[in-house]
This record gives structure tokens, C-alpha cells and sequence, in this order.
């Protein structure tokens, strides 16, 4: 039937009007979906997320198509959903953008405002992309963890404490305990560089030190995911 109407509420959507809706939906969730698999930076990698941001688009759209301009309707939907509770933890605070984006998405599609979810998804996808590809925010911050053995006897850690002076922009004393009955002193110093390339200058000059053993440096920048 080439009239076929879809009544919600008061308002009067003919199919293909729906079927745009979704489809645009899924174009545009799937362009979000593609820019965050390219401006992605972490090691925790998940297929099922990129998978949420498109179905959860389609969701949102078939949602916002269902309630129309019923009020009643709406806070049914509402209160049904705040039944379900969502314990999935997202570990970079950029993917529940990404996602909330996508349903954005779906939500102008549902009500059918397609400049508006088209426009939109654009200049999302263009400013994601122009701040990955930016040093915008970033810190160049080069912190480790310093830790080695030295005899309790003798001028090591005096010579280690001149070395971490010499080659770190600073550090601090982070632990230190005597072992081996009094014979050896532990010790972590906490340590920040200017360069990079201090880092292992400074492991090569403490390894040179008679007596020192143990050395192991910890890198602590926070741009590194564990």
C-alpha cells in the first residue's frame, strides 16, 4: 500500500520517512564509529564497543520514532528503561563520547532532523580528528621510577644521589630500608626528566657505579596504559 502511514501520537510518519531515519542512522553512527577506530590510542581495544556505537544509534533512532510527540509514552519508555542497569566500565573518558555521540546521532535521525544529525556528525568526525592529529592538551611529562641496591658502607649512595642531580630535572626520595642485616640499603627515588633521552644516560651512569646492584627504572608517564 503506497499510503501505508505510521501513526504515533498525533503525528502521521509515512514508512519510508522511517526507513531514511534508520538508514541515515546507520551511515552516521558508522562514520562516528570509523573516526574512533582511527583516533583510537589505547591498548584495550574493543570490537564490541564500535558495534554498541552503531547499534545504539539505531536504538535511540527506533525510540525516538516510537514516542513521537506522545508525553505518555516517552515516560513509559522512560521508566522502562531505567529498569535496565549498564555496568559496563569504559576505561578512556573519549569513548563514552564517541558513543554518547553516536546516539546523538540516532536521536536527530528518530526525529527526523537530518541537517541537523548530518551537520552535526561532520563536524564531530572533523574536530575528533584535527585534536588527534594536535598536540592540544598533551604534556610532555617524562617521570619514572628509580630503584637499585647500594652497599650500606661506602660512598655509592652519595655518588647515585650525584648522578639522579646531574642527569634528572628532579626527583625525590621515594623509599629506603636497610636489608641483608644491615648490609645493603634499597632505595627508589622518584624521577623527572626534561628529555626523554636522560632516561638512559641515566641508567648508564648509575650501572657504573661499584657496588650497585638492582637498577630498574619504571616508566610512569601517564599516557602509557597498563
Amino acid at each position: 500500500m503506497d499510503t501505508l502511514l505510521l501513526q504515533f501520537g498525533s503525528i502521521a510518519l509515512d514508512w519510508r520517512n522511517v526507513l531514511l531515519s534508520f538508514l541515515l542512522a546507520f551511515l552516521l553512527s558508522s562514520l562516528v564509529a570509523v573516526v574512533y577506530e582511527r583516533t583510537f590510542q589505547g591498548l584495550s581495544w574493543s570490537r564490541g564497543l564500535v558495534q554498541s556505537m552503531i547499534l545504539g544509534s539505531l536504538i535511540s533512532c527506533l525510540l525516538m520514532i516510537a514516542i513521537g510527540d506522545n508525553i505518555a509514552r516517552g515516560i513509559g519508555i522512560v521508566g522502562s528503561l531505567a529498569i535496565i542497569r549498564f555496568r559496563t566500565n569504559l576505561r578512556d573518558p573519549k569513548d563514552l563520547v564517541f558513543l554518547f555521540a553516536s546516539l546523538g546521532v540516532g536521536v536527530a535521525c528518530g526525529v527526523q532532523s537530518y541537517t541537523a544529525a548530518i551537520l552535526g556528525t561532520v563536524v564531530f568526525c572533523v574536530v575528533a580528528q584535527i585534536l588527534h592529529h594536535s598536540s592540544f592538551a598533551s604534556r610532555k611529562k617524562h617521570d619514572g621510577l628509580v630503584r637499585f641496591q647500594v652497599p650500606a658502607e661506602g660512598d655509592g649512595l652519595d655518588r647515585a644521589t650525584d648522578t639522579l642531580k646531574k642527569l634528572s630535572r628532579r626527583f625525590v626520595l621515594v623509599t629506603l630500608r636497610d636489608i641483608s642485616q644491615g648490609e645493603w640499603l634499597d632505595c627508589a627515588y622518584q624521577v623527572k626528566f626534561s628529555d626523554e633521552t636522560d632516561e638512559t644516560r641515566l641508567i648508564r651512569e648509575l650501572s657504573r657505579i661499584e657496588g650497585l646492584r638492582g637498577l630498574s627504572y619504571h616508566n610512569q608517564q601517564t599516557t602509557v596504559e597498563v
